[in-house]
């Protein structure tokens, strides 16, 4: 059956389906659509969840494979496969037609299968294997939004992260975004943090991201986890000399550290890139603790220069091994 994006939510809480396919271009849409398949099976207790990507080397009876295989602690199993539109051909279509008629009569399902890809062709949506899925599974098609319809989505996103914006100020993320839904939501996630009095209006929207928006703390944090250590030095320096407290980087960079191991709710691109830090850093529990030592140094209880130290360390986690870490610096000092 077909499931607007919207009613998703509302399908997946009435029962899972055995197979759910998400096709769209807009990303943010698609991967929150997808989460919100995997977060209702994991909580009907389809813990186990393993991830197919359809490319060179991939065979579909390969899912068979991987669905009779359970782990030792598994009962129940959620085949995540991201699939190229190209990639549903014949032996695509031969596969799911089966697979549907495998499940169709299964009173219990011990499988789920999520389908994730690109916008299907015309054809494709009058595919055999399409309408078969259509019969015994959840067909969610994520169209791109107009401009008319962007406000709309906007002021239902901010809604529901507990932010309410006047007409003018939703007006003007839209245009300040131009249709892009990542930058809108980190638009929204950035206006969240900042803590205004609410309703926000436009004048409070203009100097909250335009005026502090040469370089922020997210600048520097994205910077600093993509690898850019000149760009960090440019951004602290900048920082610095504009009058950015020194405690607001800080928390700013121990909240996304305390968000490497819980990245939902993020938008797909900054879960990637704080997945790609994740894995250059390894130990998050070690940069809080340096962290721990820069607050101390802002507040006088250690010896050092705070801002000497922060900088340091955003440049050593930003790939500057030579940069020393706060706590060494601490001995030296302490000799």
């Amino acid at each position: 059956m077909q499931v607007k994006a919207e009613d998703l939510a509302s399908q997946l809480a009435s029962g899972l389906l055995p197979i759910y396919l998400v096709s769209g271009d807009e990303t943010l849409m698609v991967e929150e659509a997808c989460d919100a398949v995997i977060r209702a099976a994991s909580d009907q207790g389809f813990t186990e969840r393993s991830v197919h990507h359809a490319d060179a080397g991939f065979h579909w009876h390969h899912l068979s494979n991987d669905a009779a295989s359970m782990s030792l602690f598994a009962e129940r199993k959620l085949l995540d496969v991201r699939v190229p539109v190209k990639k549903f051909d014949r032996e695509a279509s031969d596969f799911l037609r089966a697979w549907v008629d495998s499940v169709g009569d299964t009173p219990e399902l011990d499988n789920v299968m999520l389908l994730r890809t690109a916008r299907l062709e015309p054809r494709q949506r009058n595919s055999a294997w399409f309408k078969a899925l259509d019969k015994v599974g959840a067909v969610t098609l994520i169209w791109p939004l107009s401009a008319a319809q962007l406000p709309r989505w906007l002021t239902q996103r901010a809604k529901a992260a507990g932010l309410q914006l006047q007409a003018d100020a939703v007006q003007y993320l839209c245009d300040r975004v131009e249709g892009n839904l990542l930058a809108a939501a980190q638009e929204v996630e950035k206006l969240v943090l900042l803590d205004l009095p609410q309703p926000v209006g436009l004048d409070d929207v203009v100097a909250s991201l335009e005026d502090a928006a040469r370089f922020n703390s997210f600048d520097l944090l994205d910077a600093m986890m993509a690898g850019d250590p000149a760009k960090v030095a440019r951004i602290m320096r900048a920082l610095r000399e504009e009058g950015v407290a020194l405690f607001a980087i800080l928390g700013a960079l121990t909240s996304q550290l305390r968000r490497i191991g819980a990245p939902r709710g993020l938008p797909p691109a900054r879960q990637r890139l704080l997945q790609q830090f994740a894995q250059r850093i390894k130990d998050p529990g070690m940069v809080l603790a340096e962290c721990a030592v820069i607050d101390q140094q802002g507040k006088g209880q250690l010896l050092g220069d705070a801002w000497l130290s922060l900088e340091n360390l955003l440049l050593r986690l930003s790939g500057v091994r030579s940069m020393p870490l706060p706590s060494q610096d601490q001995r030296r000092l302490q000799r």
